[in-house]
Protein backbone atom coordinates (compact mmCIF):
# COMPACT_ATOMS: atom_id res chain seq x y z
CA UNK A 1 0.00 0.00 0.00
CA UNK A 2 1.45 3.39 -0.97
CA UNK A 3 1.32 6.46 1.27
CA UNK A 4 -1.80 7.81 -0.48
CA UNK A 5 -3.84 4.76 0.40
CA UNK A 6 -2.32 4.71 3.88
CA UNK A 7 -3.38 8.33 4.33
CA UNK A 8 -7.00 7.60 3.34
CA UNK A 9 -7.07 4.65 5.74
CA UNK A 10 -5.56 6.82 8.48
CA UNK A 11 -8.09 9.63 7.90
CA UNK A 12 -11.00 7.16 8.08
CA UNK A 13 -9.63 5.60 11.27
CA UNK A 14 -9.35 9.05 12.88
CA UNK A 15 -12.88 10.03 11.74
CA UNK A 16 -11.36 12.92 9.82
CA UNK A 17 -12.90 11.37 6.70
CA UNK A 18 -16.55 10.46 7.10
CA UNK A 19 -19.17 8.99 4.79
CA UNK A 20 -22.84 9.93 4.77
CA UNK A 21 -24.69 13.04 3.59
CA UNK A 22 -23.03 16.41 4.06
CA UNK A 23 -23.69 19.86 2.61
CA UNK A 24 -20.63 21.61 1.15
CA UNK A 25 -19.98 25.36 1.18
CA UNK A 26 -21.22 25.38 -2.41
CA UNK A 27 -24.53 23.90 -1.26
CA UNK A 28 -23.89 20.48 -2.82
CA UNK A 29 -24.90 17.28 -1.07
CA UNK A 30 -21.64 15.38 -0.69
CA UNK A 31 -21.36 11.69 0.26
CA UNK A 32 -18.15 12.33 2.18
CA UNK A 33 -16.64 14.96 4.45
CA UNK A 34 -13.00 15.66 5.28
CA UNK A 35 -11.89 17.71 8.29
CA UNK A 36 -8.14 17.96 8.92
CA UNK A 37 -8.89 19.73 12.20
CA UNK A 38 -9.68 16.32 13.70
CA UNK A 39 -6.00 15.38 13.59
CA UNK A 40 -5.87 17.08 16.95
CA UNK A 41 -3.48 15.15 19.17
CA UNK A 42 0.25 14.60 19.13
CA UNK A 43 0.20 11.15 17.55
CA UNK A 44 -2.21 11.96 14.72
CA UNK A 45 -0.53 15.29 13.92
CA UNK A 46 2.84 13.53 13.78
CA UNK A 47 1.45 10.95 11.35
CA UNK A 48 -0.21 13.64 9.25
CA UNK A 49 3.07 15.53 9.00
CA UNK A 50 4.83 12.38 7.81
CA UNK A 51 2.27 12.05 5.01
CA UNK A 52 2.90 15.66 3.98
CA UNK A 53 6.65 14.99 3.95
CA UNK A 54 6.15 11.86 1.83
CA UNK A 55 4.05 13.76 -0.71
CA UNK A 56 6.60 16.59 -0.95
CA UNK A 57 9.59 14.28 -1.34
CA UNK A 58 7.77 12.03 -3.83
CA UNK A 59 7.07 15.05 -6.05
CA UNK A 60 10.76 16.04 -5.98
CA UNK A 61 9.98 19.76 -5.97
CA UNK A 62 12.83 22.15 -5.16
CA UNK A 63 12.09 24.56 -2.33
CA UNK A 64 13.96 26.64 0.24
CA UNK A 65 11.35 27.01 2.96
CA UNK A 66 7.81 26.26 4.12
CA UNK A 67 5.02 28.74 4.81
CA UNK A 68 1.88 27.99 6.82
CA UNK A 69 -1.02 30.44 6.42
CA UNK A 70 -2.86 31.30 9.63
CA UNK A 71 -4.46 29.54 11.22
CA UNK A 72 -4.71 25.93 10.04
CA UNK A 73 -1.46 26.09 8.11
CA UNK A 74 0.62 27.00 11.16
CA UNK A 75 0.80 23.57 12.86
CA UNK A 76 0.90 21.88 9.45
CA UNK A 77 3.98 23.80 8.30
CA UNK A 78 5.74 23.40 11.66
CA UNK A 79 5.19 19.65 11.91
CA UNK A 80 5.89 19.08 8.20
CA UNK A 81 9.25 20.81 8.71
CA UNK A 82 10.02 18.38 11.56
CA UNK A 83 8.95 15.36 9.47
CA UNK A 84 11.06 16.51 6.52
CA UNK A 85 14.09 17.06 8.77
CA UNK A 86 13.77 13.47 10.01
CA UNK A 87 14.14 12.38 6.39
CA UNK A 88 17.24 14.49 5.79
CA UNK A 89 15.49 17.54 4.32
CA UNK A 90 15.94 20.29 6.90
CA UNK A 91 14.21 23.49 5.80
CA UNK A 92 13.14 26.67 7.61
CA UNK A 93 9.46 27.47 8.12
CA UNK A 94 7.41 30.57 8.77
CA UNK A 95 3.81 31.63 9.15
CA UNK A 96 1.77 34.80 9.34
CA UNK A 97 -0.27 36.59 11.95
CA UNK A 98 -3.76 37.74 11.08
CA UNK A 99 -2.92 41.18 12.50
CA UNK A 100 0.44 42.94 12.43
CA UNK A 101 2.37 43.15 15.71
CA UNK A 102 3.52 46.67 16.56
CA UNK A 103 6.11 45.71 19.21
CA UNK A 104 8.98 43.26 19.54
CA UNK A 105 10.01 42.02 16.11
CA UNK A 106 6.83 43.53 14.63
CA UNK A 107 5.27 42.69 11.27
CA UNK A 108 3.00 39.83 10.25
CA UNK A 109 5.56 37.08 9.49
CA UNK A 110 6.79 34.82 12.30
CA UNK A 111 9.67 32.37 12.08
CA UNK A 112 12.24 32.21 9.29
CA UNK A 113 12.60 35.04 6.81
CA UNK A 114 10.71 34.38 3.59
CA UNK A 115 13.41 33.86 0.95
CA UNK A 116 13.99 31.86 -2.21
CA UNK A 117 11.43 29.28 -3.28
CA UNK A 118 8.66 28.90 -0.71
CA UNK A 119 6.23 25.99 -0.47
CA UNK A 120 2.80 26.80 1.00
CA UNK A 121 1.37 24.17 3.38
CA UNK A 122 -2.40 24.08 3.97
CA UNK A 123 -5.16 21.55 4.62
CA UNK A 124 -7.44 21.92 1.58
CA UNK A 125 -8.21 24.42 -1.17
CA UNK A 126 -11.83 25.50 -1.39
CA UNK A 127 -12.21 29.08 -2.62
CA UNK A 128 -8.45 29.62 -2.89
CA UNK A 129 -8.52 32.69 -0.63
CA UNK A 130 -5.80 31.41 1.69
CA UNK A 131 -3.52 30.62 -1.25
CA UNK A 132 -4.01 34.07 -2.79
CA UNK A 133 -3.17 35.79 0.51
CA UNK A 134 -0.13 33.55 0.98
CA UNK A 135 1.15 34.22 -2.53
CA UNK A 136 0.82 37.97 -1.96
CA UNK A 137 2.69 37.79 1.38
CA UNK A 138 5.50 35.68 -0.07
CA UNK A 139 5.94 37.91 -3.11
CA UNK A 140 5.81 41.06 -0.98
CA UNK A 141 8.74 39.68 1.00
CA UNK A 142 10.76 39.25 -2.20
CA UNK A 143 10.44 35.46 -2.23
CA UNK A 144 8.85 33.16 -4.81
CA UNK A 145 5.89 30.86 -4.15
CA UNK A 146 6.78 27.53 -5.78
CA UNK A 147 3.85 25.30 -4.90
CA UNK A 148 1.04 24.42 -2.51
CA UNK A 149 0.73 21.20 -0.53
CA UNK A 150 -2.69 20.06 0.73
CA UNK A 151 -4.04 16.93 2.38
CA UNK A 152 -6.92 16.12 0.02
CA UNK A 153 -7.82 17.22 -3.50
CA UNK A 154 -11.60 16.79 -3.93
CA UNK A 155 -11.17 17.12 -7.74
CA UNK A 156 -14.45 19.01 -7.79
CA UNK A 157 -15.54 21.80 -10.12
CA UNK A 158 -15.89 25.29 -8.75
CA UNK A 159 -18.11 27.88 -10.42
CA UNK A 160 -16.70 26.97 -13.84
CA UNK A 161 -15.23 23.84 -15.42
CA UNK A 162 -12.06 23.87 -13.33
CA UNK A 163 -11.58 22.73 -9.75
CA UNK A 164 -10.31 25.12 -7.09
CA UNK A 165 -6.95 23.34 -7.31
CA UNK A 166 -6.79 23.77 -11.09
CA UNK A 167 -7.72 27.45 -10.75
CA UNK A 168 -4.80 27.98 -8.36
CA UNK A 169 -2.41 26.25 -10.77
CA UNK A 170 -3.72 28.35 -13.66
CA UNK A 171 -3.80 31.69 -11.83
CA UNK A 172 -0.39 31.48 -10.11
CA UNK A 173 1.53 29.08 -12.34
CA UNK A 174 2.49 26.84 -9.42
CA UNK A 175 1.79 23.15 -8.81
CA UNK A 176 -0.59 21.89 -6.15
CA UNK A 177 0.60 18.71 -4.47
CA UNK A 178 -2.05 16.66 -2.67
CA UNK A 179 -1.28 13.87 -0.23
CA UNK A 180 -4.33 12.11 -1.72
CA UNK A 181 -7.09 12.85 -4.21
CA UNK A 182 -10.64 11.77 -4.92
CA UNK A 183 -9.18 9.10 -7.23
CA UNK A 184 -7.25 7.69 -4.27
CA UNK A 185 -10.41 7.72 -2.17
CA UNK A 186 -12.29 5.75 -4.84
CA UNK A 187 -9.40 3.29 -5.09
CA UNK A 188 -9.58 2.81 -1.32
CA UNK A 189 -13.33 2.12 -1.46
CA UNK A 190 -13.13 -0.22 -4.46
CA UNK A 191 -13.56 -3.89 -3.70
CA UNK A 192 -14.58 -3.42 -0.06
CA UNK A 193 -17.96 -5.08 0.37
CA UNK A 194 -18.70 -3.13 3.56
CA UNK A 195 -18.13 0.17 1.72
CA UNK A 196 -19.79 -0.66 -1.61
CA UNK A 197 -22.65 1.80 -1.05
CA UNK A 198 -20.13 4.56 -0.25
CA UNK A 199 -18.17 3.77 -3.41
CA UNK A 200 -21.31 4.08 -5.51
CA UNK A 201 -22.26 7.39 -3.87
CA UNK A 202 -18.78 8.90 -4.24
CA UNK A 203 -18.51 7.74 -7.85
CA UNK A 204 -21.91 9.28 -8.66
CA UNK A 205 -20.87 12.54 -6.99
CA UNK A 206 -17.65 12.60 -8.99
CA UNK A 207 -19.57 11.98 -12.22
CA UNK A 208 -21.80 14.96 -11.45
CA UNK A 209 -19.28 17.47 -10.09
CA UNK A 210 -15.80 16.08 -10.73
CA UNK A 211 -12.97 17.18 -12.99
CA UNK A 212 -10.99 14.79 -15.13
CA UNK A 213 -7.67 14.83 -13.32
CA UNK A 214 -6.06 15.72 -9.97
CA UNK A 215 -4.91 19.35 -9.90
Amino acid sequence: MDFRQEFIEFAVARNALLFGEFITKAGRKSPYFFNAGLFNDGESLDQLAQFYASAILARGIEFDGLFGPAYKGIPLAATAAVALARQGCNKPFSYNRKEAKDHGEGGTIVGAKLAGRVLIIDDVISAGTSVRESVELIRAAGATPCGVVIALDRMERGTGELSAVQEVERDYGIPVIAVASLEDLLAYLHGRADLAANEEAVAAYRKQYGVSRPG
